[in-house]
């Protein structure tokens, strides 16, 4: 046998011997790794996956580096091997074109590394791992929750040097990241991995609770299977049908309308009807809660967010009622808006009131009442943006509009809210988007 076969077979029988180690330790894997195959790439003198093979993610090594890496400490590829894992499970390489590549390579490291070292496996340590808990720590208390999308967010706002940058790189970094990237046809799909993440989030809470006290694992797959949700597309759940100033096109005829004109000169035979039924919002709430836990810049960019889409025409009846409700532990004040300049006027005078402590139900007797006054005649729903930490209503209320709470995910865990309502978790980008602009 050839030198470069044997070893070959010697990198394929580490490779075999580190996922026999994981299996072992962390059973709930065995569908994730089911979804790697391994492929020698001799001289490349790196080891990458790339997600977008046909059927299956390929880890791609040069078997001289795995060789080298064992030889130096055995740990060394399991950890790499794990590593490269919870990378497709937490969904990493799929935001690639979306992000600052290079700080999100560094995000990524560091999350995995963190929820690694979290497990407390013994038989798992390699070196530097010490220094790598410390950093950690350090940046918990930067970042929060350890995701890749908080580090990220982190690292965008503090804008480190180049050799602090570096130094973190160096530090967590066990694979290279070419493979990561859009293409046109994905095999192994990020819906596919999202489903393994699924599978493993529900067998690793009975593991979390046995062998570790840290939920790193478990926040990263929470991260990685949420639901994305478009802030515009749900707003327009709350729209109602109506006539709307508009030539309709779908029910004028222009056959008979140029007859017309040829016919009579200036006299065509049909005019184009001037309304249109339309699906538009025209009557809801906007809550927000003023408690001191609510930062005034987190209410102005949520504000900014939801008037940039009401006030495009598609969105908006040129007549509404809509409520601007601001509210701590009662309500504050009521901000009737009936048109776009209503609205503008808002934005630029209005001033929050309130920051005492939080109690969500005045706003929803408040909104009871107003419906029984008359005030509104068809309202579809209350959308209440608040960082969730207050008194919640026992009972939905009586009448027919949907109730959403909407958070920002900057925090990590927001508390849990009635059945009868909607739970909204936003990104940040998004929001901050709307306050640069």
């Amino acid at each position: 046998m050839e030198l470069a076969e044997k070893t070959e077979a010697l990198a394929q029988k580490i490779w075999s011997l580190s996922r026999d180690r994981l299996l072992v330790h962390l059973r709930f894997l065995n569908v994730a790794l089911a979804g790697l195959r391994l492929q020698a790439k001799n001289g490349s003198d790196q080891i990458i996956c790339d997600v977008n093979t046909p059927g299956a993610a390929t880890i791609y090594y040069d078997p001289m580096v795995v060789i080298r890496l064992y030889k130096n400490n055995p740990n060394n590829i399991i950890r790499l091997h794990l590593h490269i894992l919870l990378h497709c499970i937490f969904s990493h390489s799929y935001k690639y074109d979306r992000v600052e590549q290079e700080l999100w390579d560094v995000a990524a490291d560091m999350a995995v590394e963190n929820a690694v070292l979290s497990l407390g496996i013994s038989g798992m340590e390699t070196l530097e791992d010490e220094e790598r808990r410390t950093v950690l720590a350090q940046w918990q208390k930067r970042a929060g929750t350890l995701t890749a999308d908080r580090i990220y967010r982190s690292l965008r706002k503090d804008r480190l040097g180049i050799s602090e940058l570096f130094e973190l790189g160096r530090l967590f970094r066990r694979d290279a990241h070419e493979g990561w990237g859009p293409v046109e046809t994905l095999e192994m799909t990020e819906a596919q991995w999202k489903k393994i993440s699924e599978r493993i989030k529900a067998e690793l809470k009975s593991f979390s609770e046995d062998k570790s006290d840290d939920k790193s694992l478990l926040q990263n797959l929470e991260e990685a299977t949420k639901e994305q949700y478009d802030y515009g597309d749900f707003l327009r759940r709350f729209s109602v049908s109506g006539e709307d100033m508009q030539i309709n096109d779908d029910e004028f005829d222009y056959v008979y309308y140029t007859y017309g004109l040829s016919l009579y000169g200036n006299l065509p035979l049909v005019e184009p009807l001037e309304y249109k039924d339309v699906n538009k919002i025209k009557e809801f709430v906007i809550a927000i809660d003023t408690s001191g836990s609510c930062r005034g810049a987190v209410v102005q960019s949520f504000l900014n967010k939801t008037y940039s889409i009401l006030k495009s025409s598609e969105n908006f009846f040129r007549k509404v009622n809509i409520h601007i409700i601001q509210c701590d532990s009662e309500v504050r004040r009521d901000t009737k808006i009936t048109s776009d300049e209503d609205f503008e006027a808002f934005m630029r005078e209005g001033q929050l009131e309130g920051f005492g402590s939080t109690d969500f139900r005045p706003v929803f007797t408040y909104v009871n009442r107003a419906i029984e006054n008359g005030e509104f005649e068809n309202l579809k729903g209350l959308i209440y943006f608040t960082d969730g930490y207050g008194v919640f209503p026992e009972h939905k209320p009586p009448y027919h509009y949907d109730t959403a709470f909407v958070f920002l995910e900057d925090d990590y865990e927001t508390p849990a809210i009635p059945p009868w309502a909607i739970k909204l978790v936003l990104p940040v980008e998004e929001f901050e988007d709307s306050v640069s602009a």
